[in-house]
This record gives structure tokens, C-alpha cells and sequence, in this order.
């Protein structure tokens, strides 16, 4: 990838509606260009596709947060499987260093968060935890 397909990649971040006219002018090509670049990136799979955010994801769940967790011995999976069955969990991460898994959760207020992060810490075999709220957010490319 070159300095032309981060600016047009970066454009789509921003707007991934753009029609191709559009991201033409911003990018100072021309739309045979663009069209050319934007194939060649999904054939090459650095665009692996497109999506939309709709009001929906936005609020329905407003409260939202991070919660970290450690885990003691193997029950990763299984933990992850009851995560994953809670109506405020929207991911479950797995990952190193100090903690073993993070999910993200969403509510609609703060009591039903204090009480999806109790049932979590109650999970048998969840040594730790930690939440993070989460207060605003900014997508990769966006103002």
C-alpha cells in the first residue's frame, strides 16, 4: 500500500459512503483511479468490507464500559460461553498480559451495568476484575 491507498482508505473511515466522485475530488484523482484502488484493496483483502452505524448502535445501549478480567486456571472457554449468553456483553476479547479476557458491555442505565459487572465477578473461576466506563468515543478517522 501506498500513501495514496492510506489517504483513500482513511477517506472511507471517515466516510464509507463517499461516493466515488466525491472521494475523487478529496483525493485529487480521478474516479477511474479511485475505482481501480478501491478493487485492488478488497481483492487484496486490506478492505475487508464495509459497514454502517446506525442510531441504533449508538443508543440503545448509552451506558457502556470495558470490563478486564483474570481468570484462574483454564476456564477461559467456558467463561467466555457464559459472557457471551449475557444480554449486556456485546464482545468478548481474549488477550495477554495481565488480564485474560475483556468484554465490552452496554446498558441502558448505570444500575444495569452494576449488576451485569456482579454477575461477572460471581462467575466461578473470575479471580479479578476491573471496569472502565466508557465516555466517548471517536472512530479510527473521524473528527
Amino acid at each position: 500500500m501506498d500513501d495514496t491507498d492510506l489517504r483513500l482508505i482513511a477517506e472511507l473511515r471517515r466516510d464509507g459512503r463517499a461516493a466515488l466522485s466525491e472521494l475523487a475530488e478529496r483525493l485529487g484523482l480521478s474516479r477511474a483511479t479511485v475505482r481501480a484502488r478501491m478493487e485492488r484493496l478488497a481483492e487484496r483483502g486490506e478492505i475487508a468490507g464495509f459497514t454502517v452505524v446506525t442510531r441504533a448502535d449508538v443508543s440503545a445501549a448509552p451506558v457502556r464500559g470495558l470490563i478486564l478480567i483474570g481468570i484462574e486456571g483454564r476456564g477461559a472457554e467456558r467463561i467466555m460461553a457464559r459472557l457471551q449468553g449475557m444480554p449486556a456483553v456485546q464482545a468478548v476479547h481474549s488477550t495477554n498480559g495481565r488480564w485474560d479476557l475483556i468484554a465490552e458491555l452496554g446498558t441502558q442505565t448505570l444500575q444495569e451495568l452494576d449488576e451485569t459487572i456482579m454477575r461477572i465477578r460471581n462467575l466461578e473461576g473470575v479471580t479479578t476484575s476491573e471496569t472502565n466506563l466508557l465516555l466517548s468515543t471517536r472512530k479510527a478517522g473521524r473528527r
